[in-house]
Order: C-alpha cells, then sequence, then structure tokens
C-alpha cells in the first residue's frame, strides 16, 4: 500500500478532479464515499480502481493509498470527509438493455442531485427495472447522487435522447396537468410501461409531451400547491406497486 501525505501529488489531484462531470465523463470515472458506498459499489459489479485510505482495508482493488485527512479533504466533496474514498469505473449500459423491461421511469431535465438520489431509491423500493435519463438532467455518478442512492446502485441508468423514445413500445404516463388528466388512483398501468417525470420547475416539455401519452395527476388537498419531485415519483411508484 503506497503512502501518500501531500494533497497536491499527482494522483489526488486526479482523484480531486471527479467531483466535475467533465472529468467523469473523460475518464469514465467517479468518487464514492465512505465504507457503505464502496461495500455497496463493489457487490453490484462495480469495479473498484483505487482507494484513499486512514487504515489497511480489506477492498480488493488496483491500487491502494494510505493518506491522512489533509487528503482526504482534498478529494472528498462534503465538508466533513471519512475515512475511505474509492475510486470505481462507471457502468456503460446500451439502449437495447431496456427495451424488454417492463417498468421503466423517466425523468426530464432534472437538476437536484439530492432529488435524483430519492428517486433512484424509490425505484429500487418498489420495483421499477431501470431509469431513463432524458434531456439536461444531472449526471447520476455525481458525487451526491451517489451518496443519496446508497443501496440501489444494481438499478440500470442510462441517458437517452428524444429519437430514442421511438424504440420503445411501451405506454407512456406522463405526469402533467392537463384537464384530461387521470387522478391517478383511477389510473390501471398496463405494462410495459414508462412513467415519466420532468422537473419541478417546469414539468415535461412540450417535445416530450408530442409523444402519445396518457397523462395522470396526483390529486392533494388544496392547502397544498404541488409536491417535491422525489415525493411525488415516490407516491406515483407506491401506487403502481400496491396496485
Amino acid at each position: 500500500m503506497e503512502k501518500i501525505t501531500s494533497t497536491v501529488n499527482e494522483t489526488v489531484k486526479k482523484a480531486t478532479r471527479l467531483s466535475q462531470k467533465k472529468y467523469r465523463e473523460e475518464t469514465g470515472l467517479f468518487l464514492a464515499e465512505g465504507e457503505k458506498a464502496i461495500k455497496g459499489l463493489s457487490e453490484t459489479g462495480f469495479d473498484l480502481v483505487e482507494i484513499f485510505t486512514k487504515s489497511e482495508t480489506n477492498f480488493k482493488c488496483d491500487r491502494s493509498y494510505l493518506v491522512n485527512d489533509a487528503v482526504l479533504s482534498k478529494i472528498s466533496t462534503t465538508k466533513t470527509s471519512c475515512e475511505i474514498i474509492g475510486v470505481f469505473r462507471q457502468k456503460k449500459y446500451v439502449l437495447e438493455n431496456f427495451i424488454n423491461k417492463k417498468k421503466l421511469l423517466l425523468l426530464e431535465n432534472i437538476k437536484d442531485a439530492g432529488n435524483l438520489g430519492t428517486i433512484l431509491r424509490a425505484c429500487k423500493a418498489f420495483n421499477i427495472e431501470g431509469v431513463l435519463l432524458l434531456g439536461d438532467t444531472i449526471d447520476p455518478y455525481n458525487p451526491k447522487v451517489v451518496r443519496a442512492s446508497v443501496g440501489c446502485f444494481d438499478l440500470p441508468v442510462i441517458n437517452i435522447d428524444y429519437r430514442d423514445l421511438t424504440k420503445f413500445k411501451h405506454t407512456i404516463y406522463s405526469t402533467a396537468l392537463y384537464e384530461n388528466s387521470i387522478p391517478l388512483k383511477n389510473v390501471k398501468f398496463k405494462e410495459p410501461f414508462i412513467i415519466a417525470f420532468g422537473s419541478e420547475a417546469e414539468g415535461l416539455t412540450k417535445e416530450f409531451l408530442k409523444k402519445e401519452t396518457v397523462n395522470i395527476k396526483i390529486e392533494t388537498s388544496k392547502s397544498v400547491e404541488s409536491l417535491n419531485l422525489a415525493s411525488a415519483v415516490s407516491v406515483c411508484l407506491y401506487e403502481i406497486y400496491a396496485g
């Protein structure tokens, strides 16, 4: 195990850059902080490339570095750094892996990392088989998303474009507040399906809603204007799960 104590070490600088989407895309790598995240990713088939740790570890990887608090703090994306940080290789899924799945969720232009992480956990909890990310949606390997989605790393997630939607034969259910939208409690979800959500601020775009969709709405008390996106997704997925 190589020892590193300098925060300007080149290996440390490379790991630190992975907090930026640009470098994650260039390298195909991402950060995971804490033993729980590293263990979960390792157990679900992600390749562990490097570990930065303050003590000996049983995790198997290509390169292990024994480091101090200063180095961990430099690499960490949180205010309070943990005892161990891993660098993993991203999984690359192909669209064909999703075509035959029966229960899919689509997110368009979702930019909040905490929301995406929470939504991925809800998908895992309620048996959604895969997630499609459309438009300007946050990178699922963003460190905040990774932290928020601990426990569901085996859920397949892929970025797609609008043309890719033509390859799906699924019924598309969209959460759009139109006059003809059907209350969620009255919807009979037909498999295979895609249930789609847009951003909290703007909802699904006009480009997406050009598709033939079944429009649904969540009925709430008049004292609340709308639900947080992650809450809305969880309500819908539970309704599907409970039947």
